[in-house]
This record gives structure tokens, C-alpha cells and sequence, in this order.
């Protein structure tokens, strides 16, 4: 441990002096795996303390190993907005210290004895939720993601054995097969990472409410998310608008393949777009000030609202007289069940759908966190070990 302290400490002086080869090679030696028990059922990651603290680098433990259980040496693990909400305690109290990240890319090292479907050597993938009852009707009918009885998010908890749960930001991976995911061949790991929880997201509502040729989708927002939702939406057949706050991002909109881009406080684009779309899917942080009338004008009969996400409190200002007038449906969106991510892996695989990335090596992640909080991602940001 003493010798780790060392190492721990030119670290940091490296980080203050802005010694990135020099850093980069450290980071190397600290992760290598060693022969020893301990550091067999160890990792090294970065481990936020408390809120508002900043990240270390640590040994933890890994869950105890299980015959149903895969291990996995970590190459990629992607970033997204709800990594900064769990380490800010955002959403209720945090297990300090967590190990946050649920984009994980990596590699077999390790299988259980009741393991089939994985062997060591093959790259996979792990997203948010890492283990569920299987007893409930979900559960049993292949809807995991809505277990009655509460998934287990990779991002924060337990295990049921009692043992606690550490994400992807971090040297190795260990938990449970049914919610690890084989990555396609001609899908690299750094670009599969984003799709185990941005990708999903966008995927299954989409699949789930029917978007095919001949439907016309609105994407509130092109970001993370929404640079997903306009390829899954094109590579469904479907027509395509993108809706953004500005004009900046209308040639991005165009290389995604969008057919139109409407910035939300043209008017009169929303007028001649009147009751033209049959699903919308909102892929950006709103309000409680969000003007949902104009939206909902764009609405044909019987359209589908999807939500991916929500307002920190309840929905207001929806008017029912438009809802009523056209059957008009929101619904919100639970990522995606362990069946819907191997179908989207396929799907992707063979429509050649990819998420546009940047790409950092896992020891800057401080700064990663600061472009993510002030939205400098385009459009998606991987760490890689």
C-alpha cells in the first residue's frame, strides 16, 4: 500500500504540473492487474468521497464472485448527465463513496460456472440497470427495466448479497450475465459504450410506439440523445424534424440525416407543420415552463409524446382540450430491458447507426466532467482506460 501512495502522489503532482505522458504512464502501472488475492477482487477507480468533492482514485472491492457473474477488464466507459446528478446527490442521498458510469465497454476476463451465453475474450457491454427480481411480471415477460420490485442500477446500490455496487469509471467490471451485452464485430468498443444507455434510451421507445416508414417523428433537442433518436428514427423509415433552441446545429441535424430542422421560435414553421407528426420524442432537459401547446399542435390523431426525460417536479401546462380533440398520448420512457439492448445492438450493427463521440483517456475525467456540465459534448463523450 505504501508503494501505491507513492505512486498516487506523482500522480497528482503530474496533474498539477500538466505532465500528460508522464501521468498517462503511471495511470498504466496503477491499473495493471497483479497476482495478488487482494487485487483479484479489487479495482482501482474513481471514487467520489462526497458531494461536491473532488473524484479519487482508489481500491475497491468487487462484488463477491458468482457462478452466474461475468468479469470484465475495462477499456471504454461513456459519460451522460445523470453520473453528475448521482454524484451531486441530486436525486435523494448518495451512497458515498460511488463509483459512477453505466456506458461500459470491455472485455471478458471471467466467467461463472453457470455461464453460456459469454466467454472470456469476448467484448461486451454493460448499461444502467445490472440486475433485477426475475420473479415479478415484468421481469418474467422480458421487461426487466420495469421490475415492480426495483431494478439495480449499475451506478449506485447493492448487490443482493449485500455487496455495494461500482460503475464503469474504473479498471474492471464484475455482476451478473443476463444484463451483459455482446458487443458486434463490426462495432468498435469505444463507440459501442454510448449505446448502452444514450442509445437505448432513444431505441426502445421508438421501436416500442411504432415508428416505421411512413411515420413523420419530431426530435425536441440535438444533443446526446437526440442525435440518437434522428438515426434510429431514419434508419426505421420514418421523416425526420429536428426542433432546436438556435440555428448552429442545423448541418449537424443534415449530416444525421434529418429532412428538416425547425428552430422553436419560428412561428410560422410551426404553423405549416400543423398536425404533421405522429410521434415526438423529447431528448433535452425541460421545465416546468415548457410551452406544450405548440408542440402538440404538431400532432396528427392518435400521435405518440415520448418522454426521455423530465422536470424536476410535476408536469404543468398541458392542455387537455388537444389531447382529448386527437387521442394524443405521452408516455414516458425506462431505457431498455436486457432483450430491447440486444435488439438494438443488431439493428445498429446492421444499419450502421454510430454515435459521434469524443473521446478522452479516463484520467482526465475531471475535465470531462466540467465540458459535460457545460454541454460542450458532441455529442457523446467516452473515457477510455
Amino acid at each position: 500500500m505504501h508503494e501505491q501512495m507513492k505512486v498516487l502522489f506523482i500522480i497528482k503532482m503530474c496533474s498539477v504540473h500538466s505532465f500528460d505522458p508522464i501521468l498517462h504512464i503511471f495511470f498504466f502501472m496503477l491499473s495493471s492487474p497483479t497476482s495478488t488475492v487482494a487485487d483479484n477482487d479489487s479495482f482501482y477507480g474513481w471514487a467520489c468521497p462526497g458531494k461536491g468533492q473532488p473524484l479519487e482514485w482508489r481500491q475497491l472491492p468487487l462484488k463477491t464472485f458468482q457462478d452466474d457473474d461475468v468479469e470484465i477488464k475495462i477499456t471504454h466507459c461513456g459519460i451522460c448527465a445523470t453520473d453528475l446528478h448521482v454524484m451531486n446527490s441530486d436525486w435523494g442521498p448518495t451512497d458515498y463513496p460511488c463509483v459512477l458510469g453505466h456506458e461500459i465497454a470491455g472485455i471478458v476476463t471471467k466467467v461463472g460456472a453457470d455461464i453460456s451465453r459469454l466467454k472470456v475474450g469476448d467484448r461486451v457491454g454493460i448499461g444502467a440497470h445490472c440486475d433485477s427480481c426475475h420473479q415479478c411480471k415484468e421481469c418474467k415477460n422480458d421487461q426487466e427495466n420495469l421490475c415492480r420490485n426495483g431494478t439495480t442500477r449499475t451506478y449506485t446500490g447493492h448487490w443482493s448479497n449485500g455487496d455495494k455496487i461500482y460503475g464503469g469509471f474504473g479498471t474492471k467490471w464484475r455482476g451478473k450475465e443476463h444484463f451483459v451485452f455482446k458487443i458486434p464485430d463490426n462495432i468498435s468498443n469505444e463507440l459501442a459504450a454510448s449505446y448502452f444507455c444514450g442509445g437505448i434510451a432513444t431505441y426502445a421507445p421508438l421501436k416500442k410506439y411504432g415508428v416505421t416508414k411512413g411515420s413523420r417523428v419530431g426530435v425536441i433537442g440535438l444533443g446526446g440523445l437526440g442525435h440518437f433518436a434522428v438515426q434510429w428514427a431514419k434508419a426505421m423509415g420514418a421523416e425526420v424534424v429536428v426542433f432546436s433552441s438556435s440555428d448552429k446545429k442545423r448541418e449537424d441535424a443534415k449530416a444525421l440525416g434529418a429532412d428538416d430542422y425547425i428552430v422553436s421560435s419560428a412561428t410560422t414553421a410551426f404553423q405549416e407543420n400543423n398536425c404533421t407528426l405522429s410521434h415526438i420524442i423529447m431528448c433535452t432537459s425541460f421545465g416546468i415552463e415548457f410551452d406544450w401547446s405548440p408542440y402538440l399542435s404538431l400532432m396528427e390523431p392518435n400521435g405518440i409524446f415520448i418522454l426521455t426525460t423530465a422536470p424536476g417536479s410535476f408536469l404543468e401546462g398541458i392542455p387537455a382540450s388537444i389531447m382529448l380533440h386527437r387521442q394524443i398520448t405521452i408516455v414516458g420512457a425506462a431505457v431498455g430491458s436486457p432483450k430491447q439492448i440486444r435488439d438494438m445492438l443488431t439493428f445498429a450493427s446492421e444499419k450502421n447507426v454510430k454515435p459521434w463521440i469524443q473521446k478522452y483517456p479516463m484520467e482526465k475525467i475531471e475535465d470531462v466532467i466540467l465540458n459535460v456540465k457545460g454541454g460542450k459534448a458532441r455529442f457523446r463523450i467516452v473515457l477510455e482506460v
